[in-house]
């Protein structure tokens, strides 16, 4: 218990629990009002320490941020060392820690010492945090608490999600994977863009110029940062970089939801355009149309993506040396799904929403393509098919492994993994937007007096509690062409997720409409 003295009496005396509400470690950390925060990024520095020494030492990250969610919220999540979301046997020791009282602290940390056997060696911590108003505040609270748990630290300041996970990586694999550094970070994928670029002689269609929406977030200085290192390979007009209110009116999550471009910017026949969200680990197209406004999702990603790298397998004559496959969540369209598997030929695995789980399993195939439809996603390779890339994959393949960011979903790396496949096929996106047509859909979200009432099987798929919820949805969704609804409680926000699709705008609508109406009467 002694060791733990420093720990408890900087938490009672800079860092203490004042407010009863209780928190949950869920799919992207904790993430609440940034003023609840305070005592939890103080203990989940010292967890953090745990963590690395549970590890063997390596280095685990731990990044500040609420992502998509509006500017007065705040969160963080841990980084395990692979660039992993922290594993889930620790998410449920992680909210124990966090809602304990100040005076049991040296117990929990004692006993989650003896529950995974964690040796007392040092350990290392990379702290970042994003450019909301509280980061600052909550990232010196977070130092704090390593630093009492005698734990090292190295304090990266404001990064995006993915450069926090990048670096990690780095750094536990000894500069094997990249040089631990952000200037390694943009040097790494800025040279492989170009390089790719010169590989394509004739770009068809494609134009390098796209308008860039950084949602007044972390990654705008960082597109700042590319854009300047891009010069003559890619132009980039930016908006809402960092002038306006976070996430407000503006990014992924807001042009997903509203189906709509975002503020600032003014939508014009033949402008390839691009929001991220808050921490830079979403992105998503759109364009404007002689029909109006549309998206190219994660699931068009998705499919480009998976597409192109079969192509380029077959030239290299690969096909049946490397496993291919694309991971979706239940909030694919059924259309791409459909695509995916139909016309591409390539096996598609559905999974519970939350990268940790499409990351895990993308793992299963030689190459794992993986994307959720709000933009979130990357590609992952094993060793054995990197390497076989490098031997016979052909120079195009081979560049892309480097445009790449594989430890995590990065919204930079993946537009510019686009702008290469797009350019390489001599496509814009109506060329892009031509391969399937999605089924009209609408996500929308239902205040609810507690969304852990709502639990999911079969991928998050299916309703199981409460009782005769599902019953309910499927009778609405029977009276539907090609109908699709699905219920689930958000990993974010405390509210639940209704997704609906029919073969029609107004039947999207209204079932979403319909469903949600009778999630309000039984649990609203």
């Amino acid at each position: 218990m002694a060791k733990w003295d420093q720990a408890l009496k900087v938490a009672a005396a800079s860092h203490p629990r004042t407010k009863e509400q209780t928190i949950a470690y869920g799919t992207a950390g904790f993430r609440t009002k940034a003023d609840l925060l305070d005592h939890v990024m103080y203990r989940m520095g010292l967890l953090a320490v745990l963590r690395s020494r549970a590890k063997g030492g390596q280095s685990i990250g731990a990044m500040i941020t609420a992502s998509h969610n509006p500017g007065p919220d705040n969160g963080i999540k841990l980084v395990d060392p692979k660039g992993e979301m922290l594993e889930a046997a620790w998410e449920s020791v992680a909210t124990k820690l966090a809602n304990c009282k100040d005076e049991d602290i040296p117990t929990e940390l004692d006993q989650i010492v003896e529950q995974f056997n964690i040796p007392d060696i040092d350990s290392q911590v990379v702290v970042g945090r994003d450019t909301r108003v509280s980061s600052p505040a909550l990232s010196k609270a977070c130092l704090a608490g390593i630093a009492a748990a005698g734990g090292g630290s190295m304090d990266i300041g404001v990064v995006t999600t993915p450069q926090l996970h990048y670096m990690v990586v780095c750094i536990n694999t000894k500069g094997g994977y990249g040089l631990p550094s952000l200037p390694g970070y943009y040097e790494k994928i800025t040279t492989a863009f170009k390089k790719f670029m010169s590989l394509v002689p004739d770009k068809g269609a494609y134009r390098n110029k796209i308008v860039f929406d950084g949602a007044n977030g972390v990654g705008a200085p960082s597109m700042a940062q590319f854009k300047e290192k891009l010069e003559g390979a890619l132009e980039v007009e930016m908006v809402n970089s960092g002038e306006g209110e976070l996430n407000s009116g503006c990014g992924a999550d807001f042009v997903k939801v509203t189906q709509g471009a975002p503020q600032g910017l003014t939508l014009t026949e033949g402008t390839r355009c691009v929001s991220v969200d808050g921490d830079a680990d979403r992105v998503l197209y759109y364009y404007q149309s002689p029909l109006g406004f549309r998206l190219l999702d994660g699931d068009r990603i998705a499919t480009l993506i998976a597409g192109h790298l079969k192509h380029l397998l077959a030239t290299a004559g690969l096909t049946d040396s490397i496993k291919l496959g694309l991971v979706q969540t239940a909030y694919a369209n059924g259309s791409s799904t459909e695509y995916i598997s139909n016309s591409l030929g390539v096996p598609v695995s559905c999974v519970p929403t939350g990268v940790k789980h499409l990351h895990h399993k993308a793992m299963d195939f030689d190459i794992g393509v993986y994307f959720e439809a709000n933009g979130h996603g990357t590609v992952v390779f094993r060793e054995s098919a990197m390497k076989l890339i490098k031997e016979k994959g052909g120079e195009k393949l081979s560049t892309l492994l480097d445009v790449i960011n594989q430890t995590v979903g990065d919204a930079i790396s993946d537009l510019l993994l686009v702008e290469c496949v797009l350019a390489d096929r001599g496509w814009d996106c109506p060329d892009w937007d031509k391969c399937y047509t999605d089924l009209p859909n609408r996500l929308g979200k239902v205040a609810v007096r507690d969304r852990t009432l709502v639990t999911t099987t079969d991928a998050e798929r299916k309703v199981v509690t409460p009782e005769g919820m599902q019953d309910n949805i499927d009778k609405i969704v029977a009276e539907y062409s090609k109908g699709r609804s699905f219920v689930r409680p958000s990993g974010t926000e405390d509210c639940v997720r209704v997704y609906s699709e029919a073969d029609t705008r107004e039947g999207a609508d209204l079932l979403n409409k319909r469903v949600s109406e009778m999630v309000v009467q039984m649990i609203g």
